[in-house]
């Protein structure tokens, strides 16, 4: 009877050591626990870690940044840009993998930073690329908005952007100027502010949520 009672203790002990481990499910909302998107063509599964234990990666942990440059960006990027968070990127990356050329996700960063990982379906422009006083010339700004942007060159040197994408734009977080330096070049050039959305949070959120990331090129 002591040996059945020992023995039931430890299966009990064992299934409750089991469920522990395990964990409870890592949604993305209540109801969605991950979302197919395509990156370089291919299908990427979008999913927040399951390790109830895990922790954020150690290239995103520091808190204090040296500012400037790291100082922290406004909610409000500019007038008519929108901030968003990472449900709506979600949606924008869902629609764009869905066939909807409309819309392109650019991550700004710098390559150092980009070969870390980044958010499923986005391209790299980085912040460089749009800046003059950075070394972009004229030339290389104006094939980035038309071949990639879909923006169509005047010849006054003016921009047409009537069917531009809607670009959803971010960078390493609330605390990184690259994406702002983007958005802030490119409104100079008139682009359409009702055009730019901005995901403040970018990269910092996105890892501190334990949300996919794809090694960038």
């Amino acid at each position: 009877m002591k040996t059945k009672l020992i023995l039931a203790a430890f299966v009990a002990s064992l299934v409750f050591s089991i469920n522990v481990n395990a964990g409870k499910p890592v949604g993305i909302t209540s109801g969605v626990i991950e979302v197919t998107v395509k990156h370089n063509g291919k299908p990427v599964k979008i999913t927040r870690n399951q390790d109830n234990k895990n922790t954020v990666n150690p290239a995103f942990a520091k808190t204090s940044r040296p500012c400037p440059p790291f100082c922290i960006q406004p909610a409000s990027l500019a007038p008519g840009v929108e901030t968003i968070a990472e449900r709506e990127i979600i949606d924008y990356i869902s629609k764009m993998s869905a066939g909807d050329e409309s819309i392109l996700v650019v991550d700004s960063r710098t390559a150092d930073w980009v070969k870390k990982g980044t958010i499923p379906g986005a391209i790299n422009i980085p912040w460089t690329k749009l800046n003059p006083a950075k070394g972009a010339d004229p030339i290389s700004i104006a094939e980035i908005l038309e071949d990639k942007f879909g923006a169509i060159e005047n010849d006054d040197g003016s921009f047409d952007f009537t069917d531009a994408k809607t670009l959803v734009m971010f960078c390493n977080g609330m605390w990184c100027g690259q994406s702002p330096n983007n958005i802030k070049n490119l409104l100079k050039l008139k682009y359409p502010a009702e055009k730019i959305k901005w995901y403040r949070g970018g990269m910092q959120d996105w890892e501190i949520l334990g949300l996919s990331t794809v090694p960038g090129q």
